[in-house]
């Protein structure tokens, strides 16, 4: 789960981590009073979107000279023009696609002196089985081109979970960094707060672009971006609360509520399948033939008819489609429990496109029997080869 910059600021912020004032708004004509409420006289209008690089992106509304999704304003008046001009347009930026995402809230921040601009990231290093830290003293909006020209000049320091942020690991930090003196010092507090922060809250992904060095020589936390492991949320209901639904994609909002493994993807092939390797694999030989899957939709081991008919709703819901594929292997899951499923969703829903149906596994002849029967314009597949082939031709005529 991602939550908004202005909110994770908020949550580094409780834990002791240095961030500037500010206000985040819903309407323009909360720009003015948000502003004053700020020491000034330099101000930032953030756009809130789910999506990095929003300071070299473009709104799709205005013209491409137009500034980008992060803007300062020297002044208040400034503040209310840029907040007029970005609420409610749409920001289309490296991360979000053509489509873009609709600005629908501001962050409005005091301005900072920065005399570098640094980028700390924490993460789970898997080679490791470790929590990390990813520092450069490249930070800033090119950190993408630094990772693939030099990189080199990125550091990673992985902290022993027994021992926490040690001095030594704070050492080996500031010096990846090139940070001394009141910065130096600030590290010490700093690294651990932001690691306890990640631990606490698990975190899957924390990163500060930029971590800045002000002209003071003190740090502070310029900008901030956190994604949460979706499997401990039960654990913590204020992160729950923070959640934006507007900035997710409906489907994955509703196979959320049916415990789906669901993502969108851009293709015309919907895909159901149990296990993510099955998945993959289904998704790669869509790939081979020619064609885009449209999602990753795994229906896990052990579905019932219901969550195989909500999760049949929720592919033919997406314009996009203009197949299905269904690939099951009935171990734990059985194969006329599958065929049940569908068959109940397609009657519900209707099938307006092709749907080509692979079963292997337990009481897979009576699965296959059930869909015979049916009576509905389903085509059975021997194997994933010819489902593939047969959904492929299917939808080139």
């Amino acid at each position: 789960m991602n939550i908004h910059e202005y909110q994770a600021k908020a949550l580094l912020k409780s834990y002791g981590a240095p961030v500037a004032e500010g206000v985040a708004i819903l309407k323009a004509d909360e720009a003015e009073a948000a502003a004053k409420s700020l020491p000034g006289p330099l101000y930032v209008v953030k756009s809130q979107i789910h999506a990095g690089g929003r300071g070299k992106g473009k709104f799709k509304e205005l013209s491409p000279e137009a500034k980008g999704g992060v803007r300062l304003a020297r002044s208040i008046e400034d503040v209310v023009a840029n907040a007029k001009e970005m609420l409610g347009n749409t920001l289309v930026t490296a991360q979000t696609g053509p489509a873009g995402k609709q600005v629908n809230r501001l962050y409005i921040e005091d301005g900072a002196d920065i005399a570098r601009e640094l980028y700390c990231s924490l993460l789970v290093d898997r080679s490791v089985g470790k929590v990390a830290f990813v520092v450069s003293t490249e930070g800033g909006m090119d950190i993408e081109a630094v990772a693939h020209d030099t990189p080199e000049k990125i550091h990673t320091i992985a902290i022993d979970p027994a021992a926490g942020v040690t001095a030594a690991d704070v050492e080996k930090i500031c010096k990846a960094l090139a940070l001394d003196g009141a910065a130096a010092e600030d590290a010490k507090s700093l690294f651990p707060i932001l690691y306890k922060a990640f631990d606490e809250k698990d975190m899957s992904l924390l990163e500060i672009n930029p971590l800045i060095v002000m002209t003071n020589g003190h740090l502070r936390v310029l900008d901030a971006k956190v994604s949460f492991d979706g499997n401990a949320l039960f654990r913590h209901d204020d992160v729950k609360a923070l959640r934006d639904e507007t900035e997710e994609d409906t489907k994955e909002i509703e196979a959320s509520k049916w415990d789906l493994a669901y993502v969108a993807l851009d293709g015309n092939i919907g895909c159901m399948v149990n296990g993510a390797g099955l998945a993959m694999a289904t998704m790669d030989i869509i790939k081979l033939y020619g064609k885009e899957p449209a999602n990753f939709c795994d229906v896990g081991g052990g579905a019932g008819k219901e969550k195989v008919a909500a999760a049949f709703k929720i592919i033919t819901a997406d314009p996009k489609v203009e197949g299905i594929l269904v690939n099951i292997f009935g171990g734990i899951m059985k194969c006329d429990v599958i065929a049940e499923g569908v068959i109940a969703a397609v009657k519900e829903v209707g099938l307006k496109v092709p749907l080509v149906v692979r079963l292997e596994g337990t009481n897979v002849e009576l699965g296959k029997k059930i869909l015979n029967e049916s009576g509905l314009a389903i085509t059975a597949a021997d194997d994933l080869d010819d489902a593939a082939k047969k959904i492929v031709a299917a939808i080139n005529g």
